[in-house]
């Protein structure tokens, strides 16, 4: 049987970053990560929300999103990879993921101020069927990492963006391995280095990023009940991501006796909460698209909202399990869980 001693004893030291992306995360490792990495994983994190998040007024998210007339916006060469997985999500969904539902997600009260107050009059603005910018028509990418728009457009990456976020970490971890003398390079034999790279595990909110010999045990949330599991998942090379409406949500007074339940996770098309899904997870191994898994998973986690598996795997290569309203679990061949 596989060695699944707790994660603490196995890697013992943490490093915590309370403050990124609003969930915080955690990188734990079975030696200590040198200050110099710390501080430069701390430095990308705070970079990275500059760039993305449309929390933060003065990232280049919220700029395109107050641009009256558009322009071309340049965002860093890492940024790439990640419009390329956005690019294959809107197509693999025919547009039910887009990074443009920023504006919806703001109209249900999902906004930089966390209102949590619906617009007036939004029933009549949402979604690409009432005419919201929708990507690659009303933001065009230009030489990879340039969007162009011609008028404000709101965006929201956080479909695959914490996924992303975390694989970037995990590159640097892995890099700082590579270097010569590093406290983390593999050790040798017959002068020749052993290609398995840092054990390390990253936790930013629940999406996960596993390197390890050894599985590590993770629990699937009872979306009705935090405190509870409805199943467990095995994972040692890859990255495991759950998406749920139950972590965000709020309600909204359609009357005095009836109160509509609103949450994140949109179909992009009409703009409205998904309502017939509980909760999703998804497993993705470490070599998917070009070493992002995470992002993928993450992104995945999200589609299987509104897509189904059958015709996600047409593009991407995972493993998922999915619980919907009635509690009707549906588990794919190679998942690497059981439920309850």
């Amino acid at each position: 049987m596989d060695s699944l001693a707790p994660l603490a004893h196995r890697m013992p030291y943490t490093a915590a970053f309370p403050k990124a992306l609003g969930t915080g995360l955690l990188i734990s490792t079975p030696r200590p990560i040198a200050l110099e990495l710390c501080a430069e994983i701390g430095r990308f994190i705070d970079e990275y929300e500059h760039v993305l998040s449309r929390f933060r007024a003065d990232s280049l998210v919220a700029r395109i999103g107050n641009a009256e007339h558009g322009g071309h916006f340049d965002f860093p060469d890492w940024a790439g990879p990640l419009f390329d997985l956005y690019d294959a999500l809107h197509t693999a969904t025919r547009g039910a993921i887009d990074p443009c539902v920023g504006e919806d997600l703001i109209l249900l009260g999902y906004d930089p101020a966390l209102s949590f107050t619906v617009e007036a009059g939004a029933g009549e603005c949402l979604g690409a069927l009432h005419g919201r910018a929708v990507w690659g028509r009303d933001v065009v990418r230009s030489g990879g990492t340039t969007l162009v728009t011609r008028g404000p457009v709101h965006m929201d990456f956080g479909a695959c963006g914490k996924g992303y976020l975390v694989d970037s970490l995990g590159g640097l971890l892995t890099d700082s391995a590579k270097a010569p003398g590093s406290a983390h390079q593999p050790a040798t034999s017959g002068g020749k280095r052993k290609s398995a790279g840092p054990e390390f595990v990253i936790d930013a909110g629940g999406d996960l990023l596993v390197r390890t010999n050894k599985p590590i045990r993770v629990a699937l949330e009872d979306p009705d009940d935090p405190s509870r599991a409805v199943g467990v998942a095995r994972i040692s090379d890859g990255a495991f991501c759950a998406s749920a409406p139950s972590r965000r949500h709020w309600e909204v007074a359609v009357s005095e006796q009836t109160h509509l339940a609103i949450h994140h996770l949109l179909n992009a098309i009409d703009g409205l909460p998904v309502q017939q899904t509980e909760a999703t997870w998804v497993a993705v191994r470490s070599a998917s698209f070009g070493g992002y898994p995470t992002a993928v998973a993450d992104g995945l986690a999200t589609a299987l909202f509104v897509a189904d598996p059958n015709e996600l795997s047409s593009t991407f290569a995972f493993d998922c399990a999915t619980l919907d309203v009635d509690r009707h679990a549906t588990i794919s061949a190679g998942f690497p869980g059981r439920f309850f």
